[in-house]
């Protein structure tokens, strides 16, 4: 599995955890997005499963301010290929916003998702790189766990509604 990011540079690049996954090799930054992409998209209906890891050859997480998040990813022209898939509802690990649900960094994010398509070893390697990866998986790892397990996309809705009743 391939890891992209689609970068709109709309937040302070210092602290930016796609350019940290490019400069060391984990993910590939991309200006447009292929049609055998699983692209992450948090307003998207469809949520990602189990299901969608023999459907792609890659995934990639756009790299926007959460600001302007819903114009980039409704209005953008590079995101017009692919297949969008919504992240299950995850707690934040980053400093930031620190167990604010969904409201992950784009290193979360795509570590999240290959996590949850079964490329663990490569999940924990993107998160490896941020002093606080580790407290992003002790977070979540039973929910994590859970969501990898299930068998589809009702399952995981199911699970998300048992961890975040107030989602409903």
């Amino acid at each position: 599995m391939q890891a992209q990011v689609l970068m709109y540079k709309q937040d302070d690049p210092a602290k930016c955890t796609a350019a940290k996954l490019v400069k060391f090799g984990l993910a590939e930054s991309v200006r447009f997005i292929r049609p055998n992409t699983l692209i992450l998209d948090p307003f998207c209906k469809i949520v990602l499963s189990t299901q969608d890891r023999t459907l792609f050859k890659s995934v990639c997480a756009v790299d926007c301010s959460w600001e302007r998040a819903i114009d980039t990813l409704l209005k953008g022209k590079a995101i017009k290929n692919g297949v969008r898939r919504r992240l299950p509802a995850l707690l934040a690990g980053n400093p930031t916003n620190y167990s604010k649900l969904s409201k992950l960094t784009t290193a979360e994010a795509l570590a999240a998702s290959l996590f949850i398509l079964g490329w663990r070893s490569m999940s924990e390697n993107i998160l490896d790189k941020f002093k606080w990866g580790h407290t992003f998986f002790e977070l979540n790892s039973e929910i994590l766990s859970d969501y990898t397990n299930a068998v589809n996309t009702t399952e995981i809705v199911e699970l998300e509604k048992g961890y975040f009743p107030h989602l409903t």
